[in-house]
């Protein structure tokens, strides 16, 4: 996997890429996807592929920056050999991390530091509200719960489609938990020796696992990976609704 940083646009993805490569690209970043039954042949396919975008960034005056592209090499197997992908004549720094569009993403696919990563983050934010949320005093029951729903909910389940398999180790749930249960604390302002699950139920909130496996299921049915076994309402077209008078 590679991140090209520059300008990209439509006639960019429309490149004659070979059937190993998915390019995908979002407002000035570039993800260059190549799969090879080895090291090597994804490093071959890469580097061909490569050419073409240099050449499509040289006929339209532009340059992919090649101190911040990336390279990774995904694999579950436990291979140490490295490879060598270059842009603009200069070798791609290889990592085992590499963050994208907010996700972080490692050789294995694991994902547990975006699960550290977004933990940490929330636990600021818990950190945070504390100083406005006391036993006795500060924020009430309404605000913190609009403030969990509204902030802390999308932060801790952005791009959970992605990284949904995470969850099911049981130290990432548990640290996903334990953010849950310091915001739920301060939610129904109670000690903190009341159970995790005692706390959704009287914060009125569902554990973050569901929640988290509630996203999933309905991206899925959204994008018709599940249709045939689930159902949701969509909003009906305006032509189609009833006229007032039936």
């Amino acid at each position: 996997m590679a991140q090209a940083s520059g300008t990209s646009c439509t006639t960019l993805l429309n490149l004659d890429f070979s059937c190993h490569t998915k390019v995908i690209a979002f407002a000035d970043n570039l993800a260059i996807m190549t799969k090879g039954n080895t090291p090597s042949e994804a490093e071959v396919f890469t580097y061909s592929d490569l050419a073409k975008i240099e050449k499509w960034a040289k006929d339209n005056k532009m340059l992919f920056s090649d101190t911040k592209s990336k390279a990774m090499l995904i694999t579950r197997k436990r291979n140490n050999e490295n490879i060598n992908i270059y842009l603009n004549n200069r070798r791609l720094e290889v990592v085992k991390e590499l963050k994208y569009l907010g996700i972080y993403f490692d050789i294995r696919l694991t994902f547990d530091k975006h699960i550290k990563y977004i933990t940490e983050n929330s636990t600021k934010l818990v950190y945070l509200l504390s100083r406005l949320a006391k036993l006795q005093w500060g924020l009430g029951h309404k605000s913190l719960k609009t403030i969990y729903e509204g902030a802390l909910i999308p932060l801790l389940t952005y791009g959970a489609p992605i990284w949904e398999e995470a969850i099911a180790k049981q130290k990432n749930l548990c640290m996903l938990q334990r953010v849950q249960r310091m915001i739920n604390i301060k939610v129904v302002k109670v000690y903190r020796t009341i159970s995790f699950e005692a706390l959704c139920i009287m914060a009125g909130v569902p554990p973050i696992g569901i929640v988290i496996e509630e996203k999933v299921r309905l991206y899925k049915i959204k994008h018709n990976t599940e249709r045939s076994e689930y159902e949701y309402d969509i909003p009906l077209p305006v032509r189609d609704r009833p006229h007032p008078a039936q």
